[in-house]
């Protein structure tokens, strides 16, 4: 049988659907259109400055006919071989009560090697595979009769497959044994398994997997607290979920309990960091639920991973996948497991129907994060939190603006015929979370906190658009509370609308006083900042202070607070990052070395790429040409989204 796909052509394998099956599916598609279209909110955007109706909502970025057909629940045989870099598999999909003749899943990069179907007895089907896009992938098109039950996918990962991270030795902690894990968000789940890959189909799985018996496997879904001496592992989700949240990391790791129902996963050498940094999780647990409601995933695990990965963290369902470079030795970066902890009601829970929709994942949650933040450590911490956010909004909406879709600083994005990722920006995270912000700043925090309880509990385990949160808005909050505020400005126009809320914090503002006065001439360390130390100060407040000093600064004044403060050497990865950058744009080029070991080691995107961009914008001679040299020696230390992106940057 032939297995290759043709580019611009579909392959067929054996015969066509007779004209009376394509009939059928005619009749069954209309029948389905006109019932979606009666049921569905209609989605808006902006087109000529105006504010129009749309369509009903459809996943642009899925080839798969879920609302026809759909898998409800999947069970994968997973062989990983770390000799060759291959997943080997097979994807067992239960499908839902139909009356099709044919099932379309996604994939991406996958080699499918035979389609069967039936669950005690396999019979094999004909299959065809569509037109590649560079962004979507593929539709995986089988032939099925109606009624069909199981079907059963007989694939193998490739060179190509994007949402796998293959780390040789070298780049652990360890040193000893390679490394694997998976980043499915938003559309790269279709290249490890062939699944109908939209958010808008929530479904189980279950899960055997091979690995080599040094190694341990986790997935998220119930997990092993220590390694066996088979290497077998068998998992169960029990909770339907977006298949963008089905996650797998394979290497020599050891568990560590937190406390009743959490614990984190590390290599040995981050044993005793690992303790140290995540010792509030389970009151952090405890603090959501108070806020909130029931979490509804019984365990909570973190899992640190190398620095390759592309994210802070991922909230992969009872196991967080988390960045080392949270290991901040003070705790000041915790807000990022607050934010992941957050996505088991936000995203997890209730989660955005297309990728349009995304604020609806992320401006919760970091609306959530930050009231997770207040209730452990105070409203002082939170407000801090949420002035660096602020700063980070108005910097992204200005360079969105002068970008090649200045419409993409509104809420509800149009993503069609582009990648999803590149609605992943501080606009869905920031903008969303200060609308939140201001509805609660307008109705009071005990209604509000009424309101989203309500939401989470009456969506649970559901998808939603923009559209449908709107109306539950209007029918839940404002009405009732005879409340006037005009949501499409938010959600449909550019910018940051003028009712937004302001937060201030006055320990960031004495932080930038302090940048001023050095701005304006004076000395650096005197006053009383003559004997300070970096760990006088939260993170957040040398970003603050940093942001602030003006690039117009002498090389030896940013080397003499370097040189105090052992901000190039020592700092932790958020300072460097606003640190590099400064220097960046001061031209100062003694701190190099620094930031070419740092780009070297981190893979997370949101440090690594900011860096980059300066390099490129700066215009100072040899810049460029270091970001070229320096991408050269780290690329393949990085993710497949953290190397694409940055690629993009140096292009």
């Amino acid at each position: 049988m032939l297995n290759s796909v043709i580019h611009n052509e579909t392959i067929i394998f054996r015969p066509l659907l007779i004209e009376k099956q394509m009939k059928n599916i005619y009749l069954l598609f209309l029948i389905s259109v006109l019932t979606s279209i009666s049921c569905t909110p209609i989605n808006k955007h902006i087109e000529d400055g105006k504010l129009v109706k749309t369509d009903p909502i459809s996943d642009s970025h899925s080839y798969s006919n879920h609302s026809e057909i759909r898998t409800t629940h999947v069970h994968l045989d997973l062989d990983v071989n770390f000799e060759k870099n291959i997943i080997y598999g097979i994807a067992r999909h239960k499908m839902s009560e139909n009356n099709v003749s044919e099932a379309i899943f996604d994939i991406k990069g996958l080699k499918i090697k035979k389609i069967t179907l039936g669950k005690d007895i396999e019979v094999e089907t004909d299959f065809a595979i569509g037109e590649i896009d560079a962004i979507k992938g593929a539709p995986l098109k089988v032939n099925i009769k109606p009624g069909t039950e199981y079907i059963n996918i007989y694939y193998q990962t490739s060179k190509d497959t994007e949402a796998l991270d293959w780390l040789t030795p070298e780049l652990t902690a360890g040193k000893q044994y390679p490394y694997l894990y998976t980043q499915g968000q938003a559309i790269l789940t279709r290249s490890w398994i062939p699944i109908q890959d939209t958010p808008m189909n929530r479904i189980t799985y279950s899960a055997d997997v091979t690995v080599p018996s040094e190694l341990i496997a986790l997935m998220s879904a119930n997990n092993p607290k220590e390694k066996n001496t088979e290497g077998h592992y068998h998992f169960e989700m029990k909770q339907a979920i977006p298949a963008y949240l089905i996650a797998l990391v394979v290497g020599d790791m050891e568990y560590n309990a937190l406390g009743e129902s959490c614990g984190v996963y590390s290599e040995a050498e981050l044993t005793e960091q690992c303790k140290y940094e995540f010792v509030d999780l389970q009151k952090m647990i405890k603090a959501a639920e108070n806020i909130y409601g029931e979490y509804r995933w019984d365990q909570y695990d973190l899992v640190i991973l190398p620095y390759s990965f592309p994210f802070g963290g991922m909230e992969n369902p009872r196991l967080t996948f988390a960045n080392p470079t949270l290991i901040a030795g003070d705790r000041s970066l915790i807000s990022v497991i607050a934010h992941e902890l957050a996505h088991s009601w936000s995203g997890n829970l209730v989660t955005n129907a297309t990728w349009n929709d995304f604020w609806l994942n992320e401006g919760f949650t970091v609306y959530f994060e930050n009231r997770i933040m207040e209730a452990m450590y105070g409203k002082e911490i939170a407000d801090i939190n949420a002035v660096i956010e602020y700063q980070d909004l108005l910097t992204s909406i200005q360079d969105i603006e002068q970008s090649d879709h200045p419409e993409d600083t509104q809420l509800k994005l149009q993503l069609e015929n582009r990648n999803p990722d590149d609605g992943m920006t501080d606009i869905a995270y920031i903008k969303g979370a200060f609308l939140l912000r201001t509805l609660e700043n307008l109705v009071g925090r005990v209604k509000f906190d009424g309101f989203l309880t309500n939401y989470f509990d009456s969506h649970a385990f559901e998808t939603i658009t923009t559209e449908s949160f709107v109306q539950y808005l209007n029918k839940k909050l404002l009405i009732p509370n005879n409340i006037k505020f005009d949501t499409d400005e938010w959600i449909y126009r550019p910018g940051l609308p003028i009712n937004c809320i302001k937060i201030n914090s006055q320990r960031l503002l004495d932080m930038e006083a302090w940048a001023d006065r050095v701005n304006s001439g004076e000395e650096v360390f005197t006053g009383e900042y003559k004997n300070i130390k970096r760990a006088d100060r939260v993170t957040q407040e040398w970003q603050a202070f940093i942001r602030k000093l003006s690039p117009e600064l002498s090389t030896e004044v940013l080397n003499e607070i370097d040189s105090n403060l052992m901000l190039s050497a020592e700092a932790n990865p958020a300072i460097k990052s606003d640190w590099f950058i400064l220097n960046i744009n001061a031209g100062n080029k003694i701190i190099r070395p620094f930031m070419e070991a740092y780009l070297i080691k981190i893979g997370r995107r949101w440090y690594i790429e900011s860096i980059y961009q300066a390099l490129v914008d700066s215009g100072l001679k040899g810049d460029k040409e270091f970001a070229l040299a320096t991408f050269e020696k780290a690329k393949n230390g990085y993710h497949f989204v953290s190397k694409s992106t940055i690629e993009g940057v140096l292009n």
